[in-house]
């Protein structure tokens, strides 16, 4: 996985490499106390699931947000592995 975004209250969002069936793997996480909201979803499809924390209001933002950053997140997906150290 690879670090795409960090938001001010921790949450942070990670992308997997381009999957042979054209999906990309997202991880959402934020602390909590004693350990992590977690989310997982999978772009183009924006399937949710191993939703533990977040609510679907924040569910909903993150889709939307997600969906406004698929571009560039297809693009660094398929990047060589260099080039994703300096994007």
């Amino acid at each position: 996985m690879w670090n795409y975004a960090e938001f001010p209250d921790g949450t942070c969002i990670a992308y997997s490499d381009l999957q042979d069936d054209g999906t990309i793997r997202i991880a959402v996480e934020r602390p909590r106390d004693g350990g992590f909201d977690t989310a997982r979803c999978l772009i183009p499809a924006y399937r949710w699931a191993n939703v533990d924390g977040f609510t679907d209001n924040e569910l909903a933002d993150l889709k939307e947000f997600l969906r406004d950053n698929a571009p560039l997140i297809f693009e660094l997906s398929e990047a060589p592995y260099d080039e994703r150290l300096t994007a």
